[in-house]
């Protein structure tokens, strides 16, 4: 989370002194001030940041934050992303995610006729897994957020295994007590194949 407070310290970020220090109180809370020190996989934490970021950044500010900032990003898998792009590099865009899905164990992302893709995913750690373990009885406030980081996550890797430019479009959040396969659908915009 330091390199998310760094983000938002940015101008272009549009988050104002008064809203920054809302988080930093959030950091310094939980850990007596020092930020370098952060532990991010801290459940009280995580949750308290994330409500944060819901309740008082747009969706956009958020998106554009996950967007680099995104939960599992660099997450030693890079190499490995970085050949499938370079070996693949070649192939029609519909064709490297059919191969994505296969070489990487995830979910086939679906090339939309709008320029979009959409993964339908669930994630196995963070919120679906405390809710899976029965911690929470019911998702919390704002749970879409939380889902939001994990959309940048999987930007992160569809942008480097298939070689283009994606911006998060929409997080679209299923009761978990409807779909446990797939309770999230990621919506990403092409900016370039």
């Amino acid at each position: 989370m330091t390199g998310m407070l760094r983000e938002m310290k940015k101008k272009k970020s549009g988050i104002s002194v008064d809203v920054m220090s809302i988080f930093e109180g959030i950091a310094q809370r939980y850990n007596g001030g020092d930020l370098a020190g952060l532990n991010c996989f801290q459940p009280e934490w995580d949750d308290e940041f994330c409500q944060a970021m819901s309740n008082h950044l747009t969706k956009e500010q958020r998106f554009k934050l996950y967007e680099t900032q995104g939960g599992c990003n660099g997450t030693g898998a890079d190499k490995e992303r970085r050949a499938f792009a370079t070996e693949h590099a070649h192939l029609a865009l519909d064709e490297r995610m059919a191969l994505f899905s296969d070489a990487f164990g995830r979910c086939k992302p679906v090339l939309n006729d709008d320029n979009t893709l959409t993964l339908a995913f669930k994630c196995s750690h963070g919120y679906y897994k405390r809710a899976s373990e029965g911690k929470y009885t019911s998702p919390p406030p704002n749970v879409e957020g939380y889902f939001e980081r994990c959309a940048g996550g999987r930007l992160y890797e569809l942008q480097k295994a298939l070689g283009i430019g994606l911006k998060i479009k929409s997080v679209d959040v299923t009761p978990l007590t409807e779909n446990v396969n797939n309770p999230v659908v990621f919506t990403f915009e092409i900016l370039d194949k």
